[in-house]
């Protein structure tokens, strides 16, 4: 695309008014005049002709894959090649998804001559996390003569993934992260002995009796006790719901419509306890869920497995769907064999959907251990527990809350019963919550 610039705007406005007023002035003049016009628009036509030539020599590398985090500035690194090797001004401008606004989307920008490749880049800050393909990358160059401007569009390959911002919640979080003990593990401490079997030994004084390995001992001649250790492989399972219910969002003071999306807290919450997890040396999976099982991440450790349970949060959006918790029992039933902790990220406050968790979760709750957490929903709560209240509809209000919140109540001495904790956590505090217990097992030994 070729565009005029103001160099020739300026003389095509200082000479065709004065040479036409001349012509019509003195007619003897005019075909002089008319040479003067002819030969302007002869230069600005060859200058047009000459002016791809400043881009056509333009190259533009870009990275296969950029990383961001969400509501964190990150940055898009571009290479610009110059074939001609002469020093040429451009105007560079990259085509960003509307999610990912960058902070100045226009850069002048000028080659040396001395180098054929040359690095520029973009700040942006990425107000959604998902994938995301940038978009073409504009080049504008100058003609010979700077009458015109020619603009070329390279379209670009380069694919963004933004991942949540985990900052926030380790700093919350800081002494779990930081507090280590004996080969990197953390010190935590325990409550009773181990109950993985480790080696036999030799009988000691003080040692148990219930502790004696019998049979050791009758092919010894001498008392053999059997040593335990504390299990540090156990399979810890996360299970996001990414139903309906996901998509409802939490009041903020910054926007009318409401914050982000809970699935957002959840799938962040996740991504800490995976951390955790590989903190304390255990195994940590992944199972996200709608109306199907969406993906499932068998229970490993190490950055690499880490990157593999990120790579499957951080494209998860809320679905319009119901969610079958019949088919995801059936799947862990079949998937899962050795016992394991698997803690749910959910929504129980429709009656419908509590019933249906109850109904069929007697097919995994005698081999694995549960956890069901929830994220408070605002007026899920007591009665008379807000002060606030001015008007008849605050208190309607308050009391349609504290029927909703007698029901989870009662859901829970549901699930109380069948040996599965029902947790009804605030926003701000999923993270934080989750980890606390899943530290609590861990010390209590319970799974």
């Amino acid at each position: 695309m070729i565009v005029p610039r103001n160099r020739l705007l300026i003389w095509v406005g200082a000479v065709a008014p004065p040479v036409a007023l001349l012509a019509a002035a003195a007619p003897r003049l005019a075909p002089v005049c008319l040479a003067v016009i002819v030969v302007l628009g002869i230069v600005s036509v060859a200058d047009a002709l000459r002016a791809s030539g400043s881009v056509a020599v333009i190259g533009v590398q870009f990275p296969p894959i950029v990383r961001m985090s969400k509501d964190r500035e990150g940055k898009v690194d571009i290479r610009i090649q110059n074939q001609s090797q002469k020093s040429r001004g451009l105007r560079i401008g990259l085509g960003l998804p509307d999610e990912i606004p960058a902070t100045d989307p226009e850069q002048d920008v000028v080659l040396p001559s001395d180098a054929e490749w040359s690095r520029l880049s973009w700040s942006c800050t990425p107000k959604m996390r998902g994938r995301f393909r940038a978009g073409p990358v504009y080049v504008e160059g100058i003609s010979p003569f700077g009458m015109w401007s020619i603009r070329k569009p390279i379209p670009s390959e380069s694919e963004i993934r933004v991942y949540p911002d985990l900052m926030t919640e380790r700093k919350s979080l800081a002494s779990l992260f930081l507090r280590r003990g004996i080969q990197g593990f953390h010190l935590q401490r325990q409550v009773g002995k181990g109950r993985d079997f480790e080696k036999l030994r030799e009988y000691v004084t003080g040692d148990s009796f219930e502790d004696i390995h019998w049979k050791a001992t009758a092919r010894r001649a001498r008392p053999i006790t059997k040593v335990f250790q504390i299990e540090r492989t156990q399979e810890i399972y996360v299970v996001v719901d990414a139903s309906r219910l996901s998509a409802r969002r939490q009041p903020s003071l910054l926007a009318e419509a409401g914050g982000p999306p809970i699935l957002e807290r959840m799938v962040t919450a996740a991504l800490v306890l995976g951390l955790a997890a590989q903190q304390q040396g255990d195994l940590f999976g992944l199972i996200t869920f709608t109306d199907r099982v969406e993906t499932f991440v068998r229970a490993k450790n190490g950055k690499a497995h880490y990157n593999t349970c990120r790579d499957a949060l951080y494209t998860l959006q809320p679905q319009i769907v119901t969610p079958d918790f019949g088919e995801l029992y059936t799947f862990i039933r079949m998937r899962l064999r050795r016992r394991a902790l698997i803690i749910f990220l959910t929504s129980l406050d429709d009656p419908a959907l509590a019933e249906n968790f109850v109904r069929s979760v007697d097919l995994i709750r005698r081999q694995h251990l549960l956890l069901v957490n929830m994220i408070r929903q605002p007026g899920i709560e007591p009665l008379f527990s807000n002060p606030g209240v001015e008007s008849v509809d605050d208190l309607y209000r308050g009391l349609g809350g504290h029927l909703r919140w007698q029901r989870l109540r009662q859901l829970e001495k549901t699930l109380q019963r069948r040996g599965i904790k029902f947790s009804l956590i605030d926003n701000e505090r999923l993270s934080a919550e989750l980890v606390s217990q899943y530290l609590n097992i861990k010390q209590k030994q319970l799974l």
